[in-house]
C-alpha cells in the first residue's frame, strides 16, 4: 500500500522529467500492462514475439527504454504497475523477462 501512494506522489519518476518525457513513460508503461494482459512476459518456446530466452521483446526493449529513461527506479515503478494491474505472478514473469537490463536482478 506504500508502494502505492509513493508512487501517486512521483516515486521513481526521473527529477528532470518534462512533459514530453511523461507523455512517453505512461505510453510505455500503459503498452507494458497491455503485453502483460494479451501475450505475457515469457512463453514455453521461443519464436514470434519472444527471443531465444522466450522473453518477450517488445517487453525487453521497454525496459530498456526505462532503464534509459529513469534507471532502475523507474522500472521498479513499472513493475508495481504491472503487479497492481495484473497478477502478481506476471510482475515475477517481467522480473525474469527484464534480466541483464541495467541493474535489473530478477
Amino acid at each position: 500500500m506504500m508502494d502505492f501512494f509513493a508512487d501517486l506522489l512521483g516515486a521513481g519518476l526521473p527529477s528532470n522529467m518534462n512533459p514530453h518525457m511523461r507523455e512517453e513513460i505512461d505510453r510505455l508503461m500503459n503498452e507494458l500492462v497491455g503485453i502483460g494482459q494479451k501475450d505475457d512476459f515469457l512463453s514455453e518456446r521461443p519464436g514470434g514475439q519472444f527471443n531465444m530466452q522466450c522473453h518477450h521483446v517488445r517487453a525487453r526493449a521497454i525496459g530498456k527504454r526505462l532503464h534509459e529513461l529513469g534507471g532502475l527506479a523507474l522500472m521498479e515503478r513499472a513493475r508495481r504497475l504491472v503487479k497492481r494491474k495484473l497478477k502478481a505472478n506476471m510482475a515475477s514473469h517481467l522480473d525474469y523477462c527484464w534480466s541483464e537490463i541495467g541493474d535489473w536482478k530478477p
